[in-house]
């Protein structure tokens, strides 16, 4: 009875030895190879493999402690996929936790309104740690990848600032910009002012996308709006110089001329009567909705004053006059 005694003892002793030394690791900080440790777990990863891929990028521990953890916590299958960063200092508790809260390392995409779709793959072939899929593709493959084979890339994602996962694709933000662009453009189109000389919400978008162009300051753009408004219920072209900037390409060198005007092209809208094909760049919300609710005017014709704003007018001869005024190398709508 003695011995057993002891040996009973012995054994309490011990167990509170291992779970002292347990919580003691538990608290402590896990010793790193480097300031800072990242990994990226792949979805369908098993604790043990993340335990091991830990190990194996720099927390220097036995994989068995960071798996027995895992396992013993109760959270193993609560460890989600993603990309991950740990500091001198944390503990395996701080380590599980942020691992089954999701706290990811994200980057960032920002698309800006006004920019092309050639601006949008140059953005996306510079964007840190993003996998990049869609480099080989033709415009028209990658649409077709984002389920829109019938519609061309121009203007079809919405200007935002994307957060997305270490090792994501480039597939994967542009099918949420190009979802968030269609929401925005359905959502304005339903609600749009009534008596609009547009047929359809890529009308609308075509449009946005000029107004998006040839606005200098914000106050200005329902009044923009409202003279390309005017100027299509009167059939009148558009002449808006950007869009003969958009066809003439790369040929383009910074300075429009007299020639380029006349160079016909689809987009060249001094040539040609209506709306160009497709968008010329991506549309911010505020230009979506200020050619879908212009503002009340009457004026056919605007020029820049020279400070980033213009001044519009309902009638020639007032333009000519404002032209004369404020036109100092610009050249006027």
């Amino acid at each position: 009875m003695k011995f057993l005694g002891r040996l009973l003892a012995a054994l309490l002793l011990l167990a509170a030895a291992v779970g002292g030394a347990a919580w003691w690791w538990l608290q402590a900080p896990l010793p790193l190879a480097s300031p800072s440790v990242e990994l990226s777990i792949e979805a369908g990863s098993s604790p043990r493999e993340v335990a091991q891929a830990w190990v194996n990028a720099g927390v220097q521990t036995d994989q068995r402690l960071l798996y027995e953890w895992f396992r013993w916590s109760g959270q193993a299958r609560l460890i989600r996929a993603g990309s991950y960063e740990v500091h001198q200092g944390v503990t395996p508790r701080e380590l599980l936790a942020k691992m089954v809260r999701g706290d990811e390392v994200l980057e960032q995409l920002r698309l800006i309104e006004g920019w092309t779709f050639a601006q949008v793959r140059a953005a996306l072939a510079k964007a840190p740690a993003l996998k990049q899929s869609t480099a080989a593709m033709t415009e028209a493959q990658l649409m077709a990848a984002l389920g829109a084979p019938a519609q061309a890339a121009e203007g079809r994602f919405f200007p935002d600032t994307y957060a997305y996962s270490r090792g994501v694709s480039d597939l994967t933000v542009l099918k949420r910009a190009h979802k968030a662009m269609q929401k925005r453009l359905d959502s304005a189109w339903v609600g749009r002012s009534e008596g609009l000389p547009l047929k359809s919400a890529d009308e609308a978008l075509v449009l946005a996308s000029i107004v998006e162009k040839e606005t200098g300051a914000a106050a200005d753009r329902g009044l923009v709006a409202a003279v390309f408004i005017n100027r299509l219920r009167l059939g009148m072209p558009l002449q808006t110089d950007p869009t003969v900037i958009y066809g003439l390409g790369p040929a383009f060198d910074g300075n429009l001329r007299k020639r380029d005007l006349q160079t016909d092209t689809p987009f060249n809208t001094y040539t040609r009567g209506g709306l160009p094909p497709t968008p010329i760049a991506m549309p911010g919300n505020a230009s979506l909705l200020a050619t879908l609710h212009p503002a009340p005017s009457r004026a056919l014709y605007f020029v820049a004053r020279g400070d980033g704003s213009s001044e519009f007018s309902d009638d020639l001869a007032a333009h000519n006059r404002a032209v004369n005024k404020f036109q100092r190398g610009n050249r006027s709508k």
